[in-house]
């Protein structure tokens, strides 16, 4: 594996989850693998799950992991061409990306959408630069558009707890007062999407995800409508992907509570369990009743975490 992206990445999904509960099962069994190896995890954003659980994993595999926080621990990177280096950015990332890869042997980078020109952030700008420039394998720690990580952690999850053959997973729009990217939903959905259950998509409109991520995923405005039956219920915020107007890319269209997960909207599910990816606004995305339940399901989730991380560096490093 040279790269970790996207759903196909994985290839065999049902290989690849058998893998990660075996992992989970003994995560200290490939050890030898990352012997006098080096990942260098690079973030441009702020994180908590996905630093910790990075280098956790690297450090089940035996590898030494560099954590590199860029503009605190380094310089300010400049990350577009052609532009004149005359502000506060003392660095490109043409030059920075390849010094990075003579210090190791696989790199991950966290790179969120800027949200305010789509085509740069669907070209993933950043993440493009890392695998053209590194000549390294490249994860996403989450990029401009995808987090495929979280995914995979969160189809690991629900493989713990399915009940029946096909469940009804439902991803649901949720307020928030600041405008997020779509990575988290594009990942949830393009991964289940590939995977084994029936997926529903509900927001406002206007909030409509690329089709490249919804795929074969029934979208339903009414969210109640949506919710009947589920066996899992995913609350996740996105700001406009401006699918349908370009000119309301990254901007909050609704703040509307009613889309608020919450006792009432659980009743209509079959005692469905709760996701979420962390961090999460309580009372705004869930309220407190739902996620403190015993059907709340974030802190498994973000246990899972470690493991898809050290499935995918395990796989790459069996591939050096």
């Amino acid at each position: 594996m040279k790269t970790f992206f996207h759903v196909s990445d994985i290839g065999d999904l049902r290989k690849a989850l058998d893998e990660a509960l075996e992992v989970k099962a003994n995560p200290f069994a490939w050890k030898h693998l990352g012997t006098d190896k080096t990942i260098m995890l690079v973030f441009f954003n702020s994180s908590l799950r996905t630093r910790l659980s990075s280098q956790k994993a690297a450090l089940n595999l035996g590898m030494n992991p560099i954590v590199l926080n860029i503009g605190q621990d380094s310089w300010k990177l400049e990350t577009e061409m052609g532009v004149v280096m005359d502000g506060d950015k003392s660095e490109h990332l043409r030059e920075a990306i390849p010094v990075m890869a003579s210090y190791c042997d696989i790199i991950g980078v966290r790179s969120f959408a800027g949200l305010s020109d789509r085509e740069a952030d669907y070209n993933e700008t950043v993440l493009s630069q890392f695998i053209r420039y590194s000549g390294k394998p490249v994860i996403s720690l989450e990029s401009a558009t995808v987090h495929p990580c979280q995914a995979f952690a969160d189809l690991i999850t629900i493989e713990e707890h399915r009940t029946k053959d096909r469940p009804k997973v439902v991803l649901s729009w949720a307020p928030h007062p600041k405008a997020l990217p779509q990575a988290v939903p594009n990942s949830f959905a393009e991964w289940m999407n590939a995977a084994d259950v029936e997926l529903v998509i509900t927001h406002p409109h206007g909030y409509e995800l690329d089709p490249r991520f919804v795929g074969n995923a029934k979208v339903e405005y009414d969210q109640m409508k949506a919710l009947e039956g589920a066996d899992f219920v995913y609350a996740k915020n996105w700001s406009c992907p401006g699918v349908t107007n370009p000119g309301d890319y990254g901007k909050i269209l609704s703040k509307d509570m009613g889309w608020t997960i919450d006792e009432r909207h659980m009743a209509v599910t079959d005692n469905a369990f709760f996701m979420h990816c962390l961090p999460v606004r309580r009372n705004m995305i869930v309220s407190d009743a739902v996620i403190d339940s015993p059907r709340s399901l974030v802190i498994p989730e973000a246990a899972n975490r470690e493991i898809s991380a050290q499935v995918v560096m395990k796989r790459m490093l069996e591939s050096l």
